[in-house]
Formats: structure tokens, C-alpha cells, sequence
């Protein structure tokens, strides 16, 4: 059985990309927030913002450190891919 694993997302940046450099390769990452527009139950118009963290690779990450800034509206398209976060709490030591 086949699968795919494609996202899209259309949205504003929350703050200015942050690029950092590991073995040579540049890695930008991004805070972008997705905004949904609808009418409740009641009839009142309603927003739901949804925050995604971005991570840009390569030549798209210097370009992206080059020309975004907080507020840019940004199209990004590429694939999911979630982590299990462990907080200090959490954490084994």
C-alpha cells in the first residue's frame, strides 16, 4: 500500500527566523501561525490560530534568513514529521 506524508501550510511568521550552522549545513527553523476563520453555533464570527514550528535546510535556510522577517506571510510546503518532547521534569538522569 502506498502512503504520503505532504503538508502545506499558509501563514505569518512570529518572530524572525532563527539560523544556526551544523557540520557546514545552515538550518533555519520558523514559528508560523495558521489562522481559521468560521462562524460558531451561535452565529458569531470565530478565529482559531494553530502555531507550527518550521525547519528549512540548506540553501532555502539562507535564503529564508536572507529575506523573512517577523510578520512575512510565508507558503511552505514539505512533510510532517512530530517528536516526543521530554521536559526537565520528565527527563531520566
Amino acid at each position: 500500500m502506498a502512503s504520503v506524508n505532504k503538508v502545506i501550510l499558509l501563514g505569518r511568521l512570529g518572530r524572525d527566523p532563527k539560523t544556526s550552522d551544523a557540520q557546514g549545513l545552515a538550518i533555519c527553523r520558523l514559528a508560523l501561525a495558521t489562522t481559521r476563520r468560521y462562524k460558531g453555533r451561535d452565529g458569531e464570527k470565530k478565529e482559531e490560530t494553530e502555531w507550527h514550528n518550521a525547519v528549512v535546510f540548506g540553501r532555502q535556510a539562507e535564503v529564508a534568513q536572507q529575506y523573512l522577517v517577523k510578520g512575512s506571510e510565508v507558503y511552505i510546503e514539505g512533510r510532517l514529521r512530530t517528536h516526543k518532547y521530554v521536559g526537565k521534569k520528565d527527563s531520566i538522569e
